[in-house]
């Protein structure tokens, strides 16, 4: 396992194919600033520029994954009146929509405000037991951030956003689950082990180029207003994956029963998706 340094709000660590990115300002229940936003788009961009990471793991230290923006001491704040600013959680959730690697958060107690909506660019929202979460702005006289807007109403549905951010209501783990909020749920002694075994599955048996292709894929397609692009871009993607040898590796793994073992890497590999 290797650490990156350099990092004060967060932890950066690789171990084989996965990445974990962990929130680390426990003192004060990780709370965000625009410190941790930077650190954490700087940790995505790294995972992403690294052929041999697969997976991306989110996860927070201590007794909460986050309880929002810290308003006593946002370590770092800059100058929100520059042309060039850039609101601090899409600093993380934009590079987290166009990562070319699965994201899996892995939360636990609170996960309000920017603690969740940071979240929802990930593929896989794993929650433990004693969770909450809360879509609070309207109750602090703020608005939604990090193009959760957006993601949201794709996630739950129209109606279950608005209840949500328009009341600002905590809701517990169980409603998030109901909802779509989140994938699975977990005791809280088996939330990271559950992450990992679903990220150690991903990276074993899942082709990298796909998976970016996929996720990618997704959220350019969930604008389109009818199939149409859809279809156009499934003929040149699949003509290309006809001679690909990650469909030939997929073929043979499964005939002869081991896993894949796929050669194409993203940086070189990845087909046009426009």
């Amino acid at each position: 396992m290797t650490s990156e340094t350099g990092y004060t709000t967060i932890e950066y660590t690789v171990d084989g194919p996965i990445a974990t990115i962990l929130l680390n300002r426990p003192h004060a229940r990780n709370g965000f600033t625009t410190r941790m936003a930077n650190e954490l788009g700087a940790a995505l961009l790294a995972a992403d520029g690294d052929d041999d990471i697969r997976v991306v793991v989110l996860a927070g230290a201590g007794q909460h994954f986050c309880v929002g923006m810290d308003m006593a001491d946002d370590e770092g704040m800059d100058d929100a009146t520059d042309p060039d600013w850039v609101e601090p959680a899409t600093r993380v959730v934009r590079p987290m929509t166009n990562l070319n690697k699965p994201v899996i958060a892995a939360i636990h107690g609170a996960a309000v405000g920017v603690g969740i909506t940071m979240t929802l660019a990930a593929d896989f929202r794993l929650a433990a037991t004693d969770s909450r979460f809360g879509f609070v702005f309207a109750r602090r006289g703020l608005f939604p951030e990090g193009g959760s807007l957006w993601f949201l109403p794709r996630i739950v549905g129209l109606a279950k956003a608005k209840e949500w951010m328009i009341s600002g209501r905590l809701f517990d783990a169980d409603e998030a689950l109901a909802a779509g909020l989140v994938t699975s749920l977990h005791s809280p002694a088996e939330l990271l082990p559950a992450a990992y075994e679903l990220a150690h599955e991903l990276a074993t048996y899942v082709a990298p180029v796909s998976a970016a292709a996929i996720r990618r894929s997704l959220i350019t397609m969930s604008g389109a207003p009818t199939p149409e692009a859809a279809f156009a871009l499934d003929k040149k993607l699949i003509a290309g994956a006809l001679t690909s040898p990650d469909l030939r590796e997929g073929i043979a793994s499964f005939l002869e029963k081991r896993p894949p073992h796929f050669p194409g890497r993203i940086t070189t590999d990845l087909p046009d998706l426009t």
